[in-house]
């Protein structure tokens, strides 16, 4: 039997935040029980972005926001780990409630607005850390950072994650930061992505190593959006894209009671915008880098169907919630 079938009764019994942090205390105290509550999972290796991933099937950011819990999580057989979205200086986030459940729909509605201890402590996290996978570390800026200066703070985050991260990804994307997703278009981007790529290429001098820099965006775009996102990657030779965030549509919600909550939607109601923008990316990429696939990846198809439309890996959070570590093995098995 999935023991998470016994635990999910009692974790959805508590408000989400207050069972979100119990499960993450849960897994720091059960990490050295892990072969024997969760299925095994297999070695499928994957290579990508010149990093070698043990299997096809991540964890995407915002499940372990200060990186507290890395070797908890590896014990469940991921073969990649993200954690974050950091910033330069720790933050509260976004008033109480923020974090909504919609188990009809498979799920869930949040506004945290990117609360965490700060980019100093989540490395602190990450040295005390025994894991030795291949780590993303998702980088965003602070709330009261004004919209003209988030440079900067990608740039401080990016400079201090450099020598223990093995991908940086910029959070440009998140819906619950005032005036975020605008880094998206075309000026905007533009300077971000360039001034980024230079830094990281002076980075690779300093620290003898290359760390791979990937950008994340949001499933709400145009396709011509899209592919002027596609245009830019190439251009400045980004290493990675995932595709994608939350969603504020609530098209596939509406009537419920929590369609009006502010925040971004994930779980399977963001799985064929997600899906759309994955493939959209690997026709104008055409394989000039690799696309990681995250929304509403709640099975085994679902993960196959982002593979299918061009992506190299996949991650899950809004699934590991609803089917437990057992999703991972599950998908991994079947790819």
């Amino acid at each position: 039997m999935n023991p998470y079938s016994l635990l999910r009764p009692l974790l959805f019994s508590v408000d989400p935040e207050t069972a979100h942090d119990l499960s993450l205390k849960a897994l720091m105290a059960t990490k050295n029980a892990a072969g024997l509550l969760y299925p095994k999972v297999p070695d499928k290796p994957v290579t990508a972005m010149g990093l070698t991933f043990k299997n096809p099937v991540g964890l995407a950011a915002g499940l372990d926001k200060n990186g507290d819990c890395l070797d908890g999580l590896a014990a469940l057989g991921f073969g990649f780990l993200e954690i974050g979205t950091v910033t330069p200086r720790p933050q509260a986030g976004n008033p109480k409630p923020r974090l909504f459940r919609l188990p009809e729909h498979e799920a869930i509605i949040n506004r945290m607005g990117f609360n965490n201890k700060g980019i100093d402590y989540l490395l602190e996290q990450v040295k005390r850390s025994a894991y030795a996978g291949v780590l993303g570390i998702n980088i965003g800026k602070n709330a009261d950072t004004p919209i003209e200066n988030a440079l900067d703070d990608y740039l401080i985050c990016f400079r201090k994650a450099y020598s223990v991260a093995s991908y940086v990804t910029m959070n440009i994307s998140s819906p619950n930061t005032k005036n975020l997703r605008q880094l998206q278009q075309g000026d905007e981007l533009k300077k971000l992505v360039s001034s980024m790529k230079e830094d990281q290429l002076k980075l690779q001098t300093q620290h003898g190593r290359y760390v791979p820099l990937v950008l994340k965006i949001a499933p709400d775009l145009t396709p011509e959006e899209v592919r002027d996102i596609a245009d830019l990657l190439m251009q400045f030779n980004i290493d990675g894209v995932i595709a994608t965030n939350t969603t504020i549509s609530r098209d596939k919600i509406a009537g419920h009671s929590f369609a009006t909550e502010v925040g971004g939607l994930s779980g399977t109601p963001v799985k064929e915008m997600a899906t759309e923008v994955v493939r959209l990316l690997a026709t104008e990429l055409n394989g000039a880098l690799p696309i990681i696939a995250a929304g509403g990846v709640m099975n085994a198809l679902d993960a196959r169907e982002k593979i299918e439309a061009g992506a190299s890996l996949v991650q899950v959070y809004t699934g590991l919630i609803y089917k437990g570590a057992s999703l991972i093995s599950e998908i991994v098995n079947e790819m």
